[in-house]
């Protein structure tokens, strides 16, 4: 049996006191889907503020075990970089215990636009220092270094598709589609393999610096463009500025061009990891999963990358009309229940967002009741163009248009890109109210 939440909390706790023979005199859950909690413990008189990054599992859409990440920043800070000195790892509940860096995320929150760009130069900095790293630590560490130019273009994208296939529990056609697409176009780069951070953009700051580079679960040897993708991905939860001038001002210390084009790739191949690391999850959501927070990931992500392939190939994009809605007879249940579970402020312990959670999760099925049949048939009226007759099971239709994509040639992609463009913003106005940080977000273009 697993441990409740709050005999997870005191497991930390223990473990922590053990550790570094300390008095935790504060502990408090981070507001967030995943596990992890800051904590202050004394030491005679030394006050030691920590952070405890728990396991997300490699059931939440992880590829990489956490250890990974615990390696990196290990290696990260002997070589001078930014990041969290290391505590310990803990077995049991995993985590990593860091410490806990002053400054906050989100440069959004920037004081005025000066504070921003200084914050911005300040990390492009960072991060080609990062690539400019010898890999040879990092490989003794177990990462792996690129065989060929086509390894180095798809990245670690082949471990997050045995990760799909390992548990997929149902067709998805849109993954079927970018799957193809990524493998039939390919890039070929100049590059050195580098240590990349893939989920880059990442990072504490305060008083227009960088404190801290965090969050590098995900980080390989690869191509340094995949960085420059990563900014635009994080830009979509996180504002990061004007992305243009961050990749000119990585080119200006590097004395390196950017390949727009390259970037644009790994910017598709990035964007398509979380919908495929995610889409079974939403199929079997395990208990206690924020599915909303999912549902946002996977349609946001995905429409970013369709828009990123259309813009490789010139296709302008058109948003469809508000979608119809129709009440029937459960309606005012529906209505009732996302009355009742509005939470009346916003979330700033976990006890608070697990209610924000309820009652975001109230408002979609609301929205679904009202929505759904027209989106519904709209999705089948327009999966007929490629198939022909469509059976009326959702699931049937998608097999079939899962196979259709699979073996579709590439004539055929804009007008795909075009029809799943569609189906994913059908779905962003479905889920827009409850969308939060991602509402009416859209990927930057670099040129």
């Amino acid at each position: 049996m697993s441990p409740t939440a709050d005999q997870e909390q005191q497991q930390v706790v223990n473990w922590v006191e053990n550790t570094l023979g300390a008095k935790v005199i504060e502990c408090e859950r981070q507001a967030r889907w995943r596990p992890a909690w800051f904590l202050i413990a004394e030491r005679g008189t030394e006050r030691l503020p920590l952070y405890f990054r728990g396991d997300r599992g490699l059931q939440s859409g992880g590829q990489y075990q956490l250890e990974h990440e615990f390696r990196i920043l290990k290696i990260l800070g002997e070589a001078g970089i930014p990041v969290p000195a290391l505590h310990g790892f803990c077995d049991s509940p995993r985590g990593i215990l860091m410490e806990r860096v002053p400054g906050r995320a989100d440069l959004s929150t920037a004081l005025d636009t000066a504070e921003r760009n200084s914050v911005q130069d300040d990390y492009m900095r960072i991060l080609a220092e990062i690539h400019s790293l010898d890999i040879a630590p990092f490989e003794e560490a177990g990462l792996s270094r690129p065989a060929s130019p086509a390894e180095m273009g798809l990245a670690d994208f082949p471990v997050w598709q045995r990760g799909y296939a390992r548990s997929q529990v149902r067709p998805d056609a849109l993954l079927s589609f970018v799957t193809r697409w990524l493998h039939q176009n390919v890039p070929v780069s100049e590059a050195e393999p580098s240590f990349v951070c893939a989920d880059s953009g990442q990072f504490l700051f305060d008083q227009g610096r960088v404190t801290a580079v965090i969050d590098l679960e995900l980080a390989h040897i690869g191509d340094p463009a995949a960085d420059l993708a990563g900014l635009r991905t994080r830009d979509l939860s996180e504002p990061l500025g004007d992305l243009r001038r961050a990749t000119r001002r990585y080119s200006e210390i590097t004395k390196q061009p950017i390949d727009p084009r390259l970037v644009d790739y790994h910017t598709v191949r990035f964007s398509i990891v979380t919908p495929l690391a995610i889409a079974p999850i939403i199929a079997q959501p395990p208990p206690g999963t924020d599915i909303i927070q999912y549902l946002c990931w996977y349609w946001v992500y995905a429409r970013a990358a369709l828009e990123v392939m259309a813009h490789m190939r010139g296709i302008d994009l058109e948003w469809p009309e508000e979608i119809e809605t129709t009440p029937n007879r459960y309606s005012p249940a529906h209505q009732v229940l996302a009355r009742s579970l509005n939470p009346k402020k916003s979330a700033q312990d976990f006890d608070a967002y697990q209610m924000q959670t309820a009652s975001r999760l109230a408002e979609y099925i609301r929205r679904v009741d009202l929505r759904g049949p027209a989106i519904e048939s709209a999705d089948q009226n327009e999966v007929a163009v490629f198939l022909g007759s469509t059976p009326q099971n959702w699931l049937d239709r998608e097999q079939q248009l899962e196979s259709f994509v699979a073996e579709s040639s590439a004539d055929r992609d804009e007008d795909l890109i075009r029809f799943f463009h569609r189906r994913t913003c059908r779905h962003d106005q479905l889920l827009s109210p409850v969308m939060r940080e991602l509402q009416n977000t859209r990927i930057q273009m670099l040129d």
